[in-house]
């Protein structure tokens, strides 16, 4: 049994990672705002092996609690820092207050998370930040996403930082930079887009990355794209 953290599980690619892992007998923490979400959860859980917390992300001081939330773990083997905020407008549009959440959700949040788990993180364990095609460099760029791309290709520059600061007593930390995946995020950037991948079907290669990746891979982004965008 494996001990995994999920943000952003409420939908998408992180509901299906947590599912995922479940199936496998692995112990999930998930995280999100929305609560009624990670409870349905439970329906794929053995008794024991699920819990969730309702956590808004942009808190930067309320996050400690996820600390508090595996204190009865020996370590955490897998965080995925997969929660994320995208907002699509026009550059001349952008406010403050659009700036400030996406670098809270984007870049802050996996920031703080990775700090407060040192504790529960060693050698072996894995950190996954799930960035985006948008934030690697020389990639298409699109227009009204550059506080989204840019706040993610912030989290991809700390994943190399870390990766270098921490080598020692671990953890390992690798981002997986994803291409359109059929989710309300993608149809939030790209409205009436169909995607060639299918959550189920990214979150099965998380599920594998997460596992074995950290053994071959240490500060690097893989791009987990067949499509532009």
């Amino acid at each position: 049994m494996k001990n995994i953290i999920i943000t952003g599980a409420s939908r998408g690619i992180g509901y299906e990672l947590a599912k995922q892992h479940l199936a496998l007998g692995n112990r999930v923490l998930t995280i999100s705002r929305n609560e009624d979400k990670l409870a349905e959860l439970k329906d794929f859980a053995q008794e024991g092996q699920y819990d969730f917390l309702g956590l808004d992300l942009t808190n930067f001081e309320e996050i400690v609690k996820v600390l508090d939330a595996v204190s009865t773990w020996d370590k955490v083997d897998i965080l995925y820092n997969n929660a994320g905020l995208c907002i699509n407008k026009p550059f001349a549009e952008m406010e403050e207050e659009d700036l400030l959440r996406s670098w809270q959700v984007n870049f802050m949040a996996p920031y703080r998370l990775i700090q407060v788990l040192l504790p529960k993180l060693d050698k072996t364990s894995h950190v996954v930040n799930v960035s985006t095609m948008g934030a690697v460099q020389g990639s298409v760029k699109f227009p009204g996403l550059s506080v989204y791309s840019s706040s993610k290709s912030a989290t991809v520059n700390l994943t190399e930082l870390l990766a270098e600061e921490l080598k020692e007593n671990g953890p390992r930390i690798n981002a997986v930079a994803l291409g359109a995946v059929q989710t309300e995020m993608l149809e939030e950037a790209f409205p009436g887009y169909i995607a060639p991948t299918q959550p189920n079907e990214m979150a099965a290669y998380l599920v594998d990355f997460g596992l074995n990746g950290w053994k071959y891979f240490n500060g690097k982004t893989q791009q987990a794209s067949i499509s532009t965008p």
